[in-house]
Order: C-alpha cells, then structure tokens, then sequence
C-alpha cells in the first residue's frame, strides 16, 4: 500500500481509510490558545474541539497550539510540518483501533523561538480561552509551604525579562497586561491538568506571580479573568515506533507522530467562562458547578492507582502498567489501597457509584493494548506524589486511621529512588528533583526516615510519629523481603 505524508494537501486521501475532518479548516478561526501540545491534549481537549467543529457556527474555536520549552521543538516541528493535522488511535479493549485525524489545531507556535509572537496571540482580540496542560509541576507550587516558589531560576529569568519569559506565568503576565493597556475584554484561562482545583491553582499562583511582577495589573486580572476548575481523564500512553509504523502499513498515512490512547474519556467543567465558551457539552462534555468532589475522586483513585502500579511495577520489573496490574497481588492490594484508605476520605459523590468507578479503573489499567511505559508514569513522581497521594495521607492521620498502603507505596518510591530495580537493572528516573531524590534516597539506605527530609514533597510529614513509623517499617521490609512477598503479606493481613 503506498503511503503519504499526512498534510491539507493530502488529508482528502484518506477519507477512506479514516475518519478526517469534512469542516473547512482554512475558514476556522483559533478562539483558543492551549499550551502543552503533547499527547494529552491531542486525545482529549483537541479531540473535543475536532467534533464541535463538525458542528455549525462553530469555526471561531479553532485550536492554536503553543510549544512552551526548548524541549518541545520535536512536536512542534512535526505538527507545522503536517499543518497541525495527527491521527488519533483509539485502542479498543477488544484489541481493535478506531482511527481519526484531527484538524483542531489550525496554528503552532514555538515559543522560544519566538516569545513576543506568542504574546501577542494570547492578547489577540479573537482569544477568548487559554487553556494549559503543563504538567502537575509547572505550577510552580511549593509543598511546604504552600506557595508560589519565588526561587526558581526560571522565574528569577522572567522577573528580569518580562518580553523574553520561559514559564507560563511570565506569558500570561504579559498577555493580560497588553488585553488591559488596549483595552480589550477579558480572557478565561483554564487548566487541564491533574491537580485538585486545578481552576483555584491557577489563579493562586499567576496572582503570586503579577503581585511581583506588574502589582497594578492584580485587580484587572480578578475583575476581568475566570478561572474554571475542570476534571480530565484519558490514559494516554507515550507513542511508540510501532505506533507509526503499524499506522503507515494499514492506513496509508505517514503521520510522525499520531496520538495513542484508550477508549474512556471524561470532561467536566465549572461553567465560568468570561467571554464565551464552546459548546463542548454538545460532543460529550459535562459542565458542572462544583468539579472538585469528582476531581478529588479521580486524582486520588486513578492518578493515585497509576502511580502505585508504576512504583511497585518498577521495583518488580514490570515495563508497562497492564503487566503490574495483571499480577494478582498488586493488583490486590490496590484494591485494597482504594478501599480502606481513599474511600473514606471522598465522602459523598453525586451519581457516582464509587465500587463500579475503582472496578473500572482496574480494567482500563489492564488494557493489554494500551502498554502504557512505567517509566512514563513514574516520571516527575515528586511533582505528582503530592497532588495524587499526600491528600490522602493527611485526611487519614487527621483521622487517626490507616496508613499502611500509602506508607508502603512512598517508601517503595524512596527504594526506586536510588535507580535499580530488584532484579538489580537500572531504572530510568526522570524528574525535576532527580539530584535529590537520589541523594536523599542513598542516604535513606541508613536512615528511612531521611527520605522525608525531602520538604518540597512531603511537608511536614517527618513530624508525625504515626507515619514515620509505619513508613520506617515497610521500607525496611521491601528493602529485606521485595515489593511481592510484601504486598502479599499486607493483603493477608486484611
């Protein structure tokens, strides 16, 4: 089968091969900005958008994508390559692929190639929605202390120099800035990214930020700015080269890099949006006045269970997330983590039956199809472990309940920190902290409790007696017995 290069030249050739977009993308305007194009965004927010735009009166909520660092110059080259065009491949649990190419995002910019361009976008009197997929650690946010982290050498940078930032809070800063000095409406901004609130998050840390970078532009901001909190859920794993190849040899298309991810796919949102807003509700999305239970439910129970597969996974040799799930026991005792432990602090949810919901999560995390890296859900865990898995620590102790799995999974991760699995392989640690966590986890071979030490991440825990105790226990066991005859001894013990 001959293929060819996926592009607007050539998109109408695949028409019968895959689902392509039929609206005229050239008369599609970009209403949007998001940032973070990688392969979250592709599956969910822009997949969104794709099939509103089938719809009518609905072009001026184009997509256009902003590639915010230095590391993001290979997605970016590739998508302006193909004209912002990707295929989308949604992998079935009954093994087959549904396949779609979507025509969302009709502009890309690079910003390090081009800071004042990208400004000038979010400024742009046809943006009504900022959107922002910029991981759990691009907040900015403190652990310890609970506040924006004025120390960061990359906020230091765009303290200096407000016209050539690096982090999204020196582009929002100058953005809202030029919307004010010309007068123009206000901008909703809006996060996708897992983190409790992520709404509040957003508006907490940007106001930190303005307050000492431009303090006369803090009531613009919370006068003319909305902030809606919103729920995302789609596992979507890192794309393979079988990914690529599988998709040239059956369908025709050379896409360099096509999106992967499973078929469950969740939006809610608080409907406050300050200049307009899709009618997203109109393919699939939920609009809500409080998305926070749900968020809570879904980082404590999904992004929580990654997490805990990865690290155990890791530890045991597993390379994927559907390898830790289908042993027995660690599929177990995550189980019995969601039970005893995160359940009782969700406390009342609206049309949800919470045993369906963890049943579910258990038989997304076991699609075989889905191979979704370990090492792709372990990475940036510092960053993750406080957003997914403190809060549910805390509201236990605050309770003077259990512990144990919680305690077991974080001092797994302070055995995974220094880089070898059991099987003595090394693992691939990628995170912000990588130097510490190291460090401290060498250290902690001596000394558990010094892993704790770690303030960013864990607060003040080192300070409970009750933790430190239990936390001191299970590493000394996974350190002595392995992650599986251990995971096997607490599941008994239930």
């Amino acid at each position: 089968m001959k293929s060819y290069k996926l592009n607007n030249q050539n998109l109408s050739l695949f028409k019968d091969q895959v689902a392509i977009p039929t609206y005229d993308r050239s008369q599609v305007k970009a209403g949007i900005v998001h940032v973070g194009i990688g392969g979250f965004h592709r599956a969910h927010q822009a997949l969104y958008t794709d099939q509103l735009l089938h719809e009518p009166n609905a072009n001026e909520w184009g997509i256009c994508g902003v590639a915010l660092l230095e590391f993001d110059q290979k997605i970016y080259n590739t998508l302006q390559e193909q004209d912002g065009l990707y295929t989308l491949v949604v992998k079935e649990l009954n093994g087959t692929f549904t396949k779609k190419i979507i025509g969302s995002m009709v502009e890309t910019l690079f910003a390090p190639e081009n800071p004042s361009k990208v400004i000038k976008k979010m400024a742009s009197v046809h943006v009504k929605i900022i959107t922002l997929t910029i991981t759990e650690g691009g907040y900015n946010y403190n652990e310890a202390t609970g506040e924006f982290d004025f120390n960061n050498p990359q906020i230091l940078h765009d303290l200096e120099n407000p016209l050539a930032p690096k982090t999204i809070f020196g582009y929002l800063t100058q953005a809202l800035k030029t919307r004010k000095e010309q007068g123009l409406a206000g901008v909703t901004i809006q996060s996708c990214d897992n983190i409790q609130g992520n709404g509040h998050m957003t508006e907490k840390m940007l106001l930190s930020y303005v307050q000492q970078a431009a303090p006369e532009l803090v009531s613009w901001i919370e006068n003319n700015v909305s902030f809606p909190n919103s729920m995302v859920d789609r596992i979507t794993p890192a794309t393979a080269p079988k990914d690529i190849t599988d998709l040239q040899e059956t369908s025709a298309i050379e896409d360099a890099w096509p999106v992967v991810c499973e078929p469950f796919k969740q939006w809610v949102i608080e409907d406050d949006f300050v200049a307009g807003r899709p009618a997203w509700e109109n393919v699939g999305a939920q609009f809500a006045k409080d998305v926070v239970p749900y968020e809570k439910m879904k980082l404590s129970l999904l992004n929580a269970g990654h997490s805990v597969l990865g690290i155990l996974g890791a530890l045991v040799g597993y390379n994927t997330i559907d390898e830790a799930v289908h042993n027995k026991n660690i599929a177990t005792f995550l189980k019995n983590y969601m039970d005893v432990e995160v359940t009782p602090t969700l406390g009342t949810l609206e049309g949800v039956d919470l045993e369906v919901y963890k049943q579910s999560l258990i038989e997304r995390f076991g699609n075989i199809n889905i191979k979704d890296q370990i090492d792709r859900i372990c990475s940036e865990s510092s960053a993750k472990i406080p957003i997914f898995i403190l809060p549910t620590v805390q509201a236990q102790l605050q309770g003077k309940k259990l512990v144990k799995h919680a305690a077991f999974v974080l001092a797994a991760w302070a055995v995974y920190s220094i880089g070898t699995n059991e099987q003595g392989s090394a693992l691939a640690i990628k995170d912000a902290l990588k130097t510490t966590l190291q460090a401290t986890a060498i250290e902690s071979q001596k000394n558990p409790k010094a892993f704790l030490e770690i303030e960013t991440v864990f607060g003040n825990l080192k300070e409970n007696d009750l933790f430190v105790d239990v936390f001191v226990k299970a590493y000394e066991n996974i350190t002595a017995n392995g992650v599986e005859k251990c995971v096997i001894e607490i599941n008994n013990t239930l």
